[in-house]
């Protein structure tokens, strides 16, 4: 974590025991290493809680797109579905639909 070496560590640890003194050295390893687990732990809970805010982002984006996909889909389903109903609504001349032509007021007459 910090790229201490073996050799450095040994050098911690003799000035440690010339400036704490043998009798409170054992104690203060406790408390440092006490001190260094909770700063872990913490690190720790914060890298977790920072992954799973962004996994939330990424999930919230995905809802977010199925949901334009949606609303798109239901839009061009509902243009169709009133298409439908409006050429199935809009009456067709008989004469069409046994194929003749309308003929024009003009030709009625001639008749």
């Amino acid at each position: 974590m910090f790229d201490i070496g073996f050799s450095e560590l040994i050098l911690v640890g003799i000035v440690a025991l010339l400036v704490i003194g043998p009798e409170r050295l054992p104690e203060t390893i406790r408390t440092a290493s006490m001190w260094l687990n909770r700063i872990r732990r913490g690190f720790n809970e914060i890298k977790q809680e920072v992954q799973q805010e962004l996994h939330n982002d990424a999930v919230m984006r995905e809802l977010r797109q199925t949901g334009e996909q949606i609303k798109k889909e239901a839009t061009t389903i509902g243009r169709d579905v009133h298409d439908t109903a409006v050429s199935a609504v809009t009456p067709v001349p008989e004469n069409t639909r046994s194929g003749e032509q309308e003929k024009s007021p003009t030709e009625n007459k001639a008749e």
